[in-house]
């Protein structure tokens, strides 16, 4: 929702992505966070068992290393 796009800003969310006509936010991010990201568009329609959409690539080797730092 577009009325919010102002506020998400102000509050400390980031606007990584939008839709081509940039009137839709599709992907927002929080920067100090070490991994937050939301997302509007459907990433898993452009995955594949031996081809992950690299935000499922990315999401999984964060987790990996964090595991690994905690242990």
């Amino acid at each position: 929702n577009n009325e919010y796009r102002t506020k998400m800003v102000e509050a400390g969310l980031r606007i990584a992505g939008t839709s081509p006509d940039n009137r839709l936010v599709e992907i927002v991010e929080i920067p100090n966070h070490k991994w937050f990201v939301g997302v509007q568009f459907h990433p898993e329609f452009k995955s594949r068992p031996n081809r992950p959409h690299p935000l499922f690539r990315d999401f999984i080797k964060a987790s990996l290393n964090k595991d690994k730092k905690e242990r």
